[in-house]
């Protein structure tokens, strides 16, 4: 059962997409985790890209971000893990990440904007 948060499912290779390219912009561009910065970084409109963990212990935690990047019009998706979306920044759990520049990943990051925006239809 998917958390109260979760939107609309994320197929596993678009989740495995996404992973790769926050590690991309992790190095090349910049990115923002934990999920108070991630709120910031939405509410000021720097955010460019917003990825969720489904896994999120209390779900109050993330639940206020979907809702709060449709309100602003910034595009999210969703990963399993907090783990594995935490070994992605550098440490050890990530509920959230937010994208302000996706550096080398830009390419990718619109293919998933565009393949995400399709989902949501």
């Amino acid at each position: 059962m998917a958390a109260i948060y979760v939107r609309f499912e994320t197929p596993k290779e678009l989740q495995e997409k996404m992973l790769s390219a926050v590690e991309i912009s992790k190095e090349t561009g910049k990115v923002r985790k934990g999920t108070n910065e991630v709120t910031k970084t939405i509410e000021r409109g720097d955010a460019k890209f917003v990825i969720i963990a489904e896994d999120v212990n209390p779900p109050e935690i993330v639940a206020h971000l979907p809702l709060l990047c449709e309100e602003k019009g910034i595009p999210y998706g969703y990963v399993a893990t907090k783990e594995e979306l935490g070994k992605r920044v550098g440490i050890k759990s990530a509920a959230s990440v937010s994208i302000l520049d996706f550096g080398k990943a830009n390419d990718s990051f619109k293919e998933i904007i565009e393949q995400i925006k399709a989902i949501k239809k």
